[in-house]
């Protein structure tokens, strides 16, 4: 027997309220669509093409994705997806678990620059972004909007706005470390593990003013959950779509391992509060003993505020310079003739043993051009979540390149030489992103960057890959890596007499 519900007037069945609920709910989100189009037509756009616009097909495309992502095949998934789509929306789509939320997605430079310069204010991280990542990174950088946002910027840019001697000297004690863990001629290692240790170690001795020494002991607890806490990023930023029930989903391992991040950094933050601000002015004027955290304690008291700019900038700091030269010896592994042509160019400004400085770093255009060139390949950060942007998938569009000829290769192939007669137009390469929200920390990263390659050419002069080179893939988590690790072997260069 179906209960009834009694009103004032009278009773009906508990089915039939329900089938009411039921049409006033469609009848709502049907009217949330045609604002949303009426809006669309007044500002004179064009809608993206729909692919996908309930909770059925959305559990569909995010099986998809997930499925894509474990084979690790995501750049290539994102390619054939938008190969599918019309020739009216080829390079924007838009996806729906509820009427009530939009996700669109892109891969047009003009859409770019709009959101990250010409209508900067009226995008963000937003609530959505923020929800899903403040457990890690706090009210940092990468987290907020708006004068929070403004403040951070504030507060981190004056450490990367000028070429710091001390700088150099942490990329010379850590990039020396590592390359004594390089095996002799001919054997193998995994230079892509040895990279983000080394990237870690160089990133907390920079922030902190001592190292986390994960190169002498890569099993710390905070090195591990370091890297789970970013793994489990991936998984809450696919699950979103799912909010509110995205919250059933397990997350103790999760905040255990944010707690071993916090146990780790903390102490610094509250030691360097203890200093007297006579103390920390005073540090101010010497640039080896001046650390970022100091910089920070300068400007607020608030332990926590510290705490989420540092590890926002440890993020940053590591991840996406340590892939970046995992896919450089990646593909230079692959073209001999690149790497004795680099070397070369190493010699020439420093020598065999010579020091690199931030001139001669500056100069040598080769060596520029190969990072430019690993970048345009393989984007450290392969999604921009406040524009939408697949940048794997911009790169991409051959549509957006010369034609193939001498002086320009496919731009499928790794070719630092096209970068001689070529330069990618405004908001079609991005990879410190742009407008506002550019990477304060960028000139770092590719002095880092540059810096490394070139003592390690100083002493190697070939390059062996292990392992099937074709057969690599695309790890996408926070950051693209390689799949499958680089497994390489280096030979030393016979010293010249």
């Amino acid at each position: 027997m179906i209960p009834n519900i009694s009103l004032s007037n009278g009773s009906i069945p508990l089915l039939t309220y329900g089938l009411l609920t039921l049409i006033l709910y469609v009848f709502y989100l049907f009217a949330i669509a045609v604002k949303r189009n009426a809006a669309i037509r007044k500002l004179g756009g064009q809608r993206a093409y729909i692919m996908c616009s309930n909770p059925i097909t959305a559990s569909y495309k995010v099986l998809w994705t997930i499925k894509k992502s474990s084979q690790n095949k995501i750049a290539e998934a994102y390619e054939e997806l938008y190969n599918s789509l019309p020739p009216e929306s080829r390079h924007s789509y838009e996806h729906q678990f509820l009427p009530g939320s939009r996700t669109i997605e892109t891969r047009e430079p003009a859409h770019v620059k709009t959101i990250l310069a010409g209508d900067f204010h009226s995008f963000g991280k937003g609530p959505v972004f923020h929800r899903i990542w403040s457990p890690f990174l706090g009210d940092s950088i990468f987290t907020t909007d708006g004068k929070l946002w403004h403040n951070s910027r504030g507060l981190i840019r004056p450490m990367f706005m000028t070429d710091r001697i001390s700088d150099l000297i942490i990329f010379d004690r850590q990039i020396r470390k590592m390359i004594d863990l390089i095996p002799p001629s001919g054997q193998t290692v995994d230079i892509m593990d040895l990279f983000f240790r080394m990237t870690l170690d160089a990133t907390t001795d920079f922030l902190l003013g001592e190292s986390a020494n994960s190169l002498e002991n890569p099993n710390s607890e905070f090195t591990f959950a370091f890297n789970d806490v970013l793994t489990h990023q991936i998984r809450l930023f696919v699950l979103r779509i799912f909010y509110p029930f995205d919250k059933l989903a397990p997350h103790g391992d999760y905040y255990r391992d944010i707690r071993k991040i916090d146990e780790f950094v903390m102490p610094y933050v509250r030691q360097t509060l203890a200093i007297p601000p006579e103390e920390l002015e005073k540090l101010t004027k010497s640039d080896t003993e001046f650390t970022f955290l100091h910089n920070l304690a300068r400007f607020t008291q608030d332990p926590k505020v510290i705490r989420d700019q540092l590890v926002a900038v440890l993020l940053a700091g590591r991840d996406t310079t340590a892939a970046t030269l995992s896919w450089a010896f990646y593909e230079l592994a692959a073209y001999p003739d690149k790497v004795g042509r680099l070397r070369a160019e190493i010699i020439e400004y420093v020598g065999e043993h010579g020091t690199p400085t931030y001139e001669t770093l500056k100069s040598m255009k080769y060596l520029r051009y190969t990072i430019q060139e690993t970048l345009r390949l393989h984007p450290a950060v392969p999604l921009n979540d406040e524009s939408g942007t697949h940048r794997h998938s911009l790169a991409e569009r051959r549509d957006l390149y010369p034609p193939t000829s001498e002086k320009f290769a496919d731009p499928a192939l790794f070719s630092p030489e096209r970068w001689y007669s070529w330069q990618p137009r405004p908001w079609e390469y991005i990879p410190f992103n742009g407008g506002p929200r550019i990477c304060p920390g960028q000139n770092f990263a590719m002095t880092e960057m540059a810096y490394c390659i070139v003592r390690m050419l100083q002493k190697y002069d070939r390059i062996e890959y292990r392992g099937d080179w074709h057969a690599q893939r695309d790890k996408t988590d926070v950051v693209s890596r390689p799949a499958f690790g680089v497994p390489v072997a280096f030979y030393e260069a016979t010293t010249k007499e």
